[in-house]
């Protein structure tokens, strides 16, 4: 099962290297697709590295270091608000540069978060339970990250690290009561975080107007839907589409799966889907093994769930099912720092599956 977990991977890894050097293609053909794909195959090594590594790292080290990997974390997170510092780019400051390559430090928030939250849920369990007093303890890494990653501004990240940090609570068994009393208590600060500004505004207005009056939607969503439309059943071949010629915007990093639909047609996107719901259920059935509330399960399961909320996300955009957003598709988008943070992700719960928890021994609940 773990043959076929990291097959499946591979497969969308390898349709991801194809479809950037596809649609990096432009009107005038040059020396920038040579760059671009050569970009995406230094960070496909660098990625594949890691994730090597996260596979050999034991669940007991990441526990050990929860609390190292979180502050390392915010300090990148901080580094990136300084002027000279975090590079700014379409007036958001999120990235950081170096030797030619950009990294996003708000994407480590996928892997970082939860294995916080995982290491101190089972911390909790061990020492005494989860009470009100151990509330604010819990909350205060979502609490201290979030202001950070919506100061960028990248309300995308903000909400999609809220919730894998809060799944990640769900899965590890707090209570069901918690959810409702703390979005009532922090409703006020995060009220405040959530306005919308005049673009975001646009944004959704124009998502909201797309069915009813296609002249109003988005440009980047008439494209998309343009390029889906264009390719029918069977696509018009790969390398051959012509939306990705200066029409659609974001054509090999958020809007690839466009380029898909234009390219592979209809069975090239039903066979995306199919890859995901099976890296899903394989993925499921690599982690069925360990106890329902040890930190192995609880972990494996957040990164598996991340990881295709992304790609139904990503999709999701792409169709016009919600309004437009920058949610790159792991594996398949252009982009270092997802590649790198998605393949990781993918090395741990390799790693986790072959754990045997203490707490099984000792017959945790399952």
């Amino acid at each position: 099962m773990r043959h076929l977990f990291v097959g499946l991977i591979c497969i969308l890894t390898a349709v991801g290297i194809q479809m950037v050097h596809s649609a990096s293609l432009t009107s005038r053909p040059g020396q920038i697709e040579t760059t671009i794909l050569g970009k995406h195959l230094t960070w496909l090594l660098l990625a594949s590295l890691s994730g090597y590594v996260a596979s050999r790292v034991s669940a007991e080290w990441l526990q050990r270091h929860s609390g190292l990997l979180f502050r390392i974390f915010v300090v990148l997170l901080v580094l990136v608000l300084i002027p000279g510092v975090g590079a700014r780019i379409n007036g958001a400051r999120r990235w950081l540069r170096f030797s030619g390559l950009s990294m996003q430090p708000s994407e480590f928030g996928r892997l970082v978060l939860p294995i916080l939250a995982a290491a101190l849920l089972t911390r909790l369990r061990a020492t005494g339970g989860m009470t009100l007093r151990t509330l604010p303890r819990t909350l205060f890494p979502l609490i201290l990250v979030l202001p950070l990653v919506a100061k960028q501004p990248d309300l995308g990240a903000t909400l999609f690290l809220a919730s894998g940090y809060l799944l990640c609570l769900f899965l590890g068994g707090w209570p069901l009561r918690w959810f409702v009393m703390v979005p009532l208590c922090i409703a006020p600060a995060a009220a405040s975080l959530l306005i919308l500004k005049p673009y975001q505004l646009q944004r959704i207005s124009g998502f909201l107007a797309t069915w009813q009056d296609p002249a109003q939607a988005p440009w980047q969503i008439r494209q998309s839907l343009l390029s889906l439309g264009s390719g029918g059943l069977h696509g018009t071949g790969i390398g051959s589409g012509w939306q990705k010629l200066s029409y659609l915007p974001e054509a090999n990093t958020d809007f690839v799966f466009a380029v898909i639909g234009e390219e592979l047609g209809l069975i090239g996107t039903i066979t995306i889907c199919l890859l995901w719901i099976a890296v899903f259920f394989t993925g499921q059935s690599l982690l069925k093994h360990l106890p329902r509330l040890s930190f192995e399960k609880i972990l494996g399961q957040t990164l598996l769930f991340q990881l295709v909320f992304q790609a139904m996300a990503n999709i999701a955009v792409v169709t016009s099912m919600v309004p437009p957003k920058g949610v790159p598709h792991p594996f398949i988008s252009y982009g270092g720092t997802n590649l790198l943070v998605s393949l990781t992700a993918v090395g741990l719960i390799i790693g986790l599956s072959r754990s045997v928890p203490a707490d099984s021994i000792a017959g945790s609940p399952k």
